[in-house]
């Protein structure tokens, strides 16, 4: 069965074919880390990880590289104003290295609560100076960059393919004050940097020696170096937010292919925006949500990932409490199923449902339909140990934790309540029983009596 996804590049849907079959080089943008990042951009990085695991469902082998933006991501999309590292720093008292290292951390560790692969090769732009001064000097030997009083700048009109990913269109609507500010040095809107002079008048904590002055490497060169070293000049899947269709990526392209003369990458992916407010949750806007908040409100992780899988990746998402609510429900249900089925013998998934699940995630990773047929199956007459085999090839996919009891950590009050009670079971104490499920009714806890003892989830 083959899987069709959809190339921004080209506009449409395609069957996938990789360069050297069966391994397949994915590249996927990661995270800025001079702040905590919001549920939004988990969205991203919960496509990325559906589509590795529907690669290697479909008998693929996947090599995931990521990025962690460590350097060089200035406050403006023209190339102006801090770098987000130093003001992150200046914000909390630290120096830009240990905010580099506090919200890597605080990413990887969010990355675990929603079951995200780790990515093979997890690359910090901070370790990779030399190969990003490499690039810039095959770029400036090509006469494809020139300097300014702040820096390097690509020169976009020589790369005649510059608009190709973004659209023609997007190019040519494009003023000078409108994506970028006005800069005089600048020959045209889109020329970007890709190696910024340190500031005379401003000491900065990261910056490098290079063959044209002490600075710091812009933003975008990183992902072009990176990606070309760990997966070869022309690779198979980049990914990444649709918000960089008209940046970030075009001047990946044009950077790669500029120093090449190659094919940068293939098939070209990109996730919609989760919405709130009916507006693009950001960081810069102020009001966004964090994992954290989403623990604190008694949700699980798990329960955003279910959420994200409800809609399909390029198209917008909305995020409420209420929506996140109904998806708790709904894993709940389907958890509680799949842990019921656990005792049972696993037999083969069957092919009724397993197809159309394959088919669900050939046809551009159609989650929400996907997921629909394991309802299906749920609801079907088949044998529970052929419910069981499908489970767990779909969880296999879909990253739900469905066979782990509830992973939301208890109050101290919580578990003692849950103990005694336990204990008063124990000693057929059942008016004690009662009147403790109703104190943990209280502390939102609920207790249901099994064979296999009592068990808890969240009211």
């Amino acid at each position: 069965m083959p899987i069709v996804l959809f190339n921004t590049l080209t506009r449409r849907k395609e069957e996938f074919s990789p360069l050297r079959p069966p391994e397949v080089g994915l590249y996927t943008c990661g995270p800025t880390v001079y702040n905590f990042q919001h549920v939004g951009n988990y969205r991203t990085y919960i496509f990325e990880d559906s589509l590795r695991r529907s690669l290697t469902l479909f008998g693929f082998k996947v090599r995931h590289v990521m990025n962690i933006t460590d350097v060089g991501h200035l406050t403006s999309d023209a190339d102006e104003g801090e770098d987000k590292l130093e003001v992150g720093a200046a914000r909390e008292g630290k120096s830009a290295w240990e905010i580099a290292k506090l919200y890597t951390e605080a990413f990887l560790s969010d990355c675990r609560d929603l079951n995200l692969l780790p990515p093979d090769v997890l690359c910090k732009a901070t370790d990779h100076i030399p190969e990003q001064i490499g690039l810039i000097s095959r770029l400036s030997a090509k006469g494809l960059v020139y300097r300014t009083s702040d820096g390097l700048y690509y020169d976009t009109a020589k790369f005649p393919a510059y608009s190709r990913l973004m659209g023609s269109e997007h190019v040519k609507g494009l003023e000078e004050g409108a994506r970028v500010a006005a800069n005089p040095e600048k020959k045209a809107p889109t020329d970007f940097a890709v190696w910024k002079f340190s500031p005379k008048d401003k000491q900065r904590q990261m910056e490098w020696d290079s063959p044209w002055g002490k600075g710091f490497p812009g933003w975008h060169i990183e992902c072009s170096a990176m990606a070309m070293k760990y997966l070869g000049e022309t690779f198979d899947i980049h990914c990444g937010g649709i918000d960089h269709v008209s940046i970030h990526h075009p001047n990946e392209i044009a950077q790669a292919e500029g120093a090449t003369g190659k094919p940068f990458v293939r098939w070209w992916m990109h996730g919609e925006f989760l919405l709130m407010n009916q507006a693009k949750m950001a960081k810069s806007a102020g009001g966004f949500v964090t994992l954290a908040e989403v623990k604190a409100k008694g949700f699980e992780p798990l329960d955003y990932r279910y959420h994200c899988l409800t809609a399909h990746y390029r198209r917008q998402l909305d995020f409420t409490w209420d929506t996140l609510s109904a998806a708790r429900t709904s894993r709940r249900r389907l958890r509680e199923a799949s842990i019921e089925l656990a005792k049972e013998a696993s037999a083969p998934a069957p092919a009724e449902f397993a197809d159309a699940f394959r088919a669900s995630l050939g046809d551009d990773l159609n989650l929400p339909e996907a997921l629909a047929s394991v309802w299906d199956c749920l609801r079907s007459n088949v044998a529970p140990a052929a419910k069981k085999g499908f489970l767990e090839m779909a969880e296999g996919m879909l990253g739900l934790g469905l066979f782990k009891e509830e992973m939301v950590e208890l109050t101290p009050e919580a578990k003692e309540l849950l103990a005694r009670r336990a204990k008063a079971r124990a000693e057929k104490d059942y008016a004690l029983a009662d009147k403790l499920r109703k104190e943990l009714e209280g502390v939102g806890i609920l207790v249901e009596d099994t064979k296999q003892g009592q068990k808890w989830r969240r009211k």
